[in-house]
């Protein structure tokens, strides 16, 4: 198998955040430079179908291009550690907050630091601060309610970390190529992200 890469981008750290929690070695790393404008070539294209990344080329010559239908993916081929739920109640939960830190706390960061670092201008029409501004507004709103549910809660969706805790924290380090941490008063989420900063698998993710 073959990972479509970015190291500086968001969603492929989820990728191999996941791959470094299941010592998943045997698949070879692609770097796409977005900047260079890689991922929008005829040729890349027409492999994976999207100008995104990441992408997972199976040996088959399948693309998948979303990083939690990867991550699914590898969950699949890698069961342990779960990462996704154990059953049915479990699975639920986790995909709950698995969107809520997706919709609600990555993307509106992701918006904010591309509307913001002069250096993604490439990845932009037209940089447009307010948009950057609702975004940061919208993201600290989510880490207001996530962090009074982390006041009674170790891990974002169940008594383990999970891909809800990786999506949460890849999202808001993204934030700190705008040098942007989040709001003081929210201790407890302050707790959880050190905690997940610190497990080995994080750095490996970088």
């Amino acid at each position: 198998m073959k990972l479509y890469d970015s190291r500086r981008a968001p969603n492929p750290r989820r990728v191999r955040w996941v791959m470094a929690e299941k010592g998943v070695q045997d698949v070879e790393i692609v770097e796409v430079d977005l900047l260079a404008g890689q991922h929008r070539t005829p040729d890349y294209r027409a492999k994976v179908g999207v100008p995104h990344v990441p992408a997972l080329e199976l040996d088959d010559g399948t693309c998948i291009s979303e990083s939690i239908a990867i991550c699914r993916y590898l969950e699949h081929l890698y069961p342990e550690p779960n990462l996704f739920g154990r059953d049915a109640r479990e699975q639920a939960v986790i995909e709950m907050w698995t969107r809520r830190c997706e919709f609600y706390l990555a993307n509106p960061i992701m918006l904010n630091v591309r509307h913001t670092h002069p250096a993604l201008a490439a990845l932009e029409a037209t940089q447009q601060p307010q948009v950057a501004d609702y975004n940061r507004v919208s993201a600290e709103r989510f880490m207001k309610t996530l962090d009074r549910h982390l006041a009674e809660h170790e891990f974002v969706a169940a008594d383990r970390f999970t891909i809800a805790d990786i999506v949460g924290v890849v999202g808001l380090d993204f934030a700190r190529l705008v040098k942007y941490r989040p709001p003081e008063e929210f201790t407890h989420l302050a707790r959880w992200l050190e905690a997940c900063r610190a497990r080995p698998a994080a750095s490996a993710g970088m």
